[in-house]
């Protein structure tokens, strides 16, 4: 074999010098070297679920963030007289468009609709909106768009002082806006007590005794008004003189030969009894006494059954969730990262001893921390309950995710090779381990914060956990209403704290999934 391949038996014609041209050498990289996060960036860009769920997260704390400063409800306001008025934007609205305008669908009978008639004949308002209604075949049922803002009329009569009675007669003539309205003589009421101060029944009714009141109407169908008139030579309680901007009549009503004018206030002890339009009384309290930033009954989403704005709790309540749950996720991070190395990295009897700790710790169920922490902190913030009962058991999870992820690489080449090169515990730890095992712990921790959020809402749905207090709420309780709301048609309570909860938890599982990957150090290099 080896004579067949003698280098002596080569022609000499074979050899031929190489030229310069003919040598090859390693060409130099043209592309930029790629860092870890900026190859985890572009692993998690590709992910298009994870990337709509970051997308739909940072909508959500936007939200959190900058809708507080667009509303001036705060979650303490409440107003029993607007409970469960239906969500208003004035775009719908002010467009005729039957949705989003404020308005229910409303079924009644003639009675009930009579009703909701003469308070728009005397109001003025489109309490049935636009005028429009349907009757059923036998004309027992009335269907039409029923404005649940200027449907609450007067309600009951109210008990004002001189002093505010003149400031409304003052706020009408500098605005031109009707607050009173003309009262009701006491002996021409109903006679139950329950129609006897209701405001809103103005017009004569054909049986004042009975419970249901049917209104008197003309030959042309209008509603007949039952005002109290006075003389003025009479000697009475009544308000003399006051200026209506509406009521036909307001400068007197000739009667057999004498002139008559309307009464808009009895006086009572206490005060002057009064009719006032709430929508209008409303706008003056906020306007010209409080002077809160309130400009009108407007709720974006509607109340609830006390009157609270849904919108402001909404925005309120997502504010303290992700501060919340921001706050808790670190500490636990930091807690659980450091307990889970030291642990899985020195193992033998200091795991042992840590690991049975942190058994014991976590066995205890968190609504008995929770419950024990209440009956021993007395009256401190339940916030601040809420966040110790987390802390005590959240960090054991993220102890035993980084836990296995030191014991999966602490005995690999390139960690024997540091140990061997001279590197410290720490350094090994958190230089060499640590990032491998990054992208379990770092999922794990964005799983956290949606976990932490529906923990509490959870909390504040049983009503374990009460955040009323104050400028704060809570989605959970938002929810909790929204229950108790579904039996009275009004849905649109439970519909937005439940869409906000459904997307949170939706997108951090998404967004957590795309992290996983990103972080995966086996993937490095896929994105080319």
């Amino acid at each position: 074999m080896m004579d067949k391949y003698n280098l002596n038996d080569i022609p000499a014609e074979k050899f031929q010098f190489a030229q310069r041209t003919d040598l090859y050498h390693d060409s130099k990289f043209e592309t930029k070297p790629v860092s870890y996060f900026q190859g985890a960036f572009r692993r998690f860009s590709k992910n298009k679920g994870a990337v709509v769920g970051g997308i739909v997260i940072a909508i959500l704390v936007l939200f959190a963030i900058l809708a507080p400063f667009f509303t001036p409800f705060r979650p303490a306001y409440y107003d029993m007289v607007y409970a469960y008025v239906t969500p208003k934007n004035n775009l719908f609205a002010n467009a005729g468009i039957d949705f989003w305008d404020g308005c229910k669908e409303k079924n009644t009978n003639r009675i009930g609709f009579l009703k909701d008639q003469a308070l728009a004949a005397e109001t003025g308002r489109d309490i049935i909106k636009n005028g429009e209604y349907t009757v059923s075949e036998d004309g027992s049922n009335y269907t039409y768009r029923y404005d649940t803002y200027y449907g609450v009329g007067f309600g009951k009569y109210k008990i004002i002082s001189q002093a505010e009675f003149d400031d409304i007669q003052r706020y009408q003539d500098e605005t031109g806006r009707q607050v009173l309205y003309p009262v009701v003589k006491l002996a021409d009421r109903p006679t139950l007590e329950k129609n006897k101060y209701d405001a809103n029944i103005y017009y004569k009714v054909e049986n004042p005794s009975v419970s249901i009141l049917r209104p008197q109407v003309d030959a042309e169908g209008k509603i007949i008004p039952n005002y109290w008139k006075y003389d003025v030579t009479e000697e009475n309680n009544l308000i003399p003189e006051y200026n209506s901007l509406r009521i036909e009549g307001e400068d007197g009503i000739q009667e057999d030969g004498k002139q008559y004018y309307y009464a808009y206030g009895r006086k009572v002890d206490g005060g002057i009894e009064v009719r006032a339009e709430y929508y209008e009384y409303y706008t003056y309290q906020h306007n010209e006494v409080l002077k809160d930033g309130i400009e009108e009954p407007l709720f974006l989403f509607g109340t609830t059954q006390t009157g609270k704005d849904i919108f402001a709790c909404l925005a309120y309540g997502a504010r303290f969730s992700f501060i919340f749950a921001s706050v808790v996720a670190v500490v636990n991070f930091i807690v659980g990262v450091i307990w889970g190395s030291i642990s899985g990295y020195f193992g033998g009897k200091v795991d042992l001893f840590m690991e049975r700790f942190s058994e014991i710790l976590g066995s205890v169920p968190t609504i008995i921390v929770i419950t024990l922490l209440k009956y021993h902190m007395g009256t401190a913030s339940q916030a601040l309950v809420l966040f110790i009962a987390f802390f005590m058991t959240g960090w054991i999870g993220m102890a035993g995710r980084t836990r296995m992820q030191f014991y999966r690489f602490k005995n690999q080449e390139y960690v024997l090779a540091a140990r061997t090169l001279g590197a410290s515990d720490a350094r090994i730890m958190f230089k060499h381990i640590f990032p491998n095992g990054l992208g379990t712990i770092v999922t794990s921790v964005a799983l956290v914060i949606p976990s932490m959020i529906y923990s509490e809402t959870s909390f504040t749905y049983l009503g374990i956990i009460n955040l009323e207090a104050g400028n704060t709420t809570s989605v959970g309780t938002l929810i909790a209403a929204g229950q108790q709301s579904i039996t009275a048609n009004a849905g649109y309570v439970a519909l937005f704290p439940c869409a906000f909860l459904v997307l949170l938890m939706l997108s951090f599982n998404l967004f957590g999934n795309g992290l996983r990957d990103a972080f995966n150090p086996s993937l490095r290099g896929s994105e080319d």
